[in-house]
């Protein structure tokens, strides 16, 4: 095991160099720039397109608007939400957030660009159906020629889509805090781990087994309850520690910018660190929403790439953030113990603030938002695996997944986190290189379709 833990951890050091840095916030930098600021300048418009203004239920694809940005929030605003921050808190201080926040902004652009050309680049699965993502937009859009590529984002995929994380931390909230200590200690942490993690297997296969359209239509339902339960509570708790909040915020940007500590190799760490958790929050060029925005139903790209930036918004600029500043204002990251991270220091922050309802509404939390993501990322593996050997193999990803639930479950967090960093990297190359060589057919696309709609505008008038 410390061999495997090892490796993990320099797999993830290795992928994380800076020419990765610079495809990620370079690329978005250059989105934003290359768009004009369009994701800012047509946010309400993404809106309108979202309540379903401009629906059409005749367009090929299989979910509607709201139902492929609830299912890719599904699996953005998860566990990297309320663990990840924590991750990042302990391991890159309150100025990694200040990183996340700039990661966002920039994902907002590069969603818009590589979730429009999942749907402008649709291509057709074994089975002659319909399918985005990175794989199918660089094939399609860059050629035949391209397709080592596109197969590789699809190989790398098959592994970071698993779901050991969610799974490693939803286990340890169940054993901690939701099962009384007289059953938890009825057997070993191990056996008890393996048990939980069987269970949760059970739960997911029941919904992973139904398709997308049971997965669309479980996370519109789910993801609204959770976000605002969640949102309420961290509120909540910045609001009872509102005189901290202006040092909290002070520090988020004083530390962002330390250059004391290595001779300035500090700032690069938190950079870094800010960065890897931002991607590994809101999967900004990563490549795993295309795959989601691919199957809605609409015949204008540039509608599903304008719903699909409000991701990075929702995931990293609201709801990270006040996970970070409930963390910072409860006082329990000044005084954590080197071993109580992630979830575990989440939930110290919530039981410091409410003694006896925090830990019951953060487990409550942590269920929603773990069990959506742990939905969401079986139908990217499963087009993942179509793409490589056929869509009538696709459904066998989901065996090997719901196996790596109860995998997940008996690891060491520190190795899981490190696996996937490594591999969200391999996916990131293809998905930005794709993205950023087919930037021109975007913004021609986004010419013609914002030139139409204000011609519509007028007529109205």
């Amino acid at each position: 095991m410390k061999s495997f833990e090892a490796f993990c951890a320099a797999f993830s050091s290795a992928a994380w160099g800076t020419p990765l840095l610079v495809l990620l916030l370079g690329g978005g930098l250059f989105f934003m720039i290359y768009s004009r600021f369009l994701p800012f300048r047509y946010f309400k418009h993404a809106i309108d397109v979202l309540r379903g203004k401009y629906d059409d239920p005749d367009a090929e694809g299989d979910i509607d608007h709201y139902e492929a940005l609830s299912g890719a929030i599904a699996a953005t605003v998860g566990m990297g939400n309320i663990s990840g921050v924590a991750v990042a808190l302990v391991t890159g201080g309150p100025g990694a957030l200040f990183w996340m926040w700039i990661s966002a902004l920039l994902g907002m652009a590069t969603k818009f660009f590589t979730c429009t050309l999942s749907v402008m680049y649709r291509g057709h699965d074994s089975h002659g159906h319909a399918e985005g993502g990175p794989m199918y937009y660089i094939e399609e859009g860059l050629g035949k020629k391209w397709k080592p590529l596109a197969v590789f984002f699809a190989i790398a995929g098959l592994f970071g889509v698993t779901p050991m994380f969610q799974a490693n931390q939803l286990t340890e909230v169940v054993r901690t805090v939701v099962l009384p200590e007289s059953v938890s200690s009825m057997a070993s942490v191990d056996t008890m781990n393996f048990i939980i993690g069987v269970c949760i297997m059970v739960v997911v296969s029941f919904v992973i087994f139904g398709g997308i359209e049971r997965i669309g239509k479980v996370a519109g339902k789910l993801v609204p309850v959770m976000v605002v339960i969640y949102v309420i509570s961290v509120l909540a708790m910045i609001g009872l520690n509102i005189e901290k909040l202006p040092g909290i915020i002070s520090s988020i940007f004083s530390e962002a910018f330390q250059w004391e500590s290595v001779g300035g190799g500090a700032l690069g760490a938190v950079i870094i660190i800010g960065a890897k958790r931002a991607a590994f929050s809101n999967e900004a060029g990563i490549g795993t929403a295309p795959m989601m925005h691919g199957a809605a139903k609409t015949e204008e790209p540039i509608r599903e790439g304008l719903v699909a930036m409000i991701g990075p918004f929702i995931d990293t600029i609201v709801v990270c953030t006040m996970t970070a500043l409930a963390i910072l204002a409860s006082g329990v990251y000044d005084s954590a113990a080197e071993d109580v991270n992630g979830v575990l220091l989440t939930t110290e922050a919530f039981r410091a603030v409410f003694p006896t309802m925090g830990p019951i509404i953060l487990s409550l939390c942590v269920l929603f938002f773990a069990l959506t993501t742990l939905f969401s990322f079986s139908y990217y593996g499963t087009k993942c695996l179509g793409y490589l050997i056929g869509a009538d193999k696709k459904h066998y990803f989901n065996y090997y997944y719901v196996i790596l639930i109860v995998v997940g479950s008996v690891i060491k967090l520190k190795a899981i986190i490190n696996l996937i960093d490594g591999v969200y990297a391999t996916m990131a190359i293809p998905t930005m290189l794709g993205a950023l060589l087919l930037s021109p057919k975007v913004r021609d696309a986004a010419i013609d379709y914002f030139h139409r709609m204000e011609l519509e505008e007028r007529r109205k008038k």
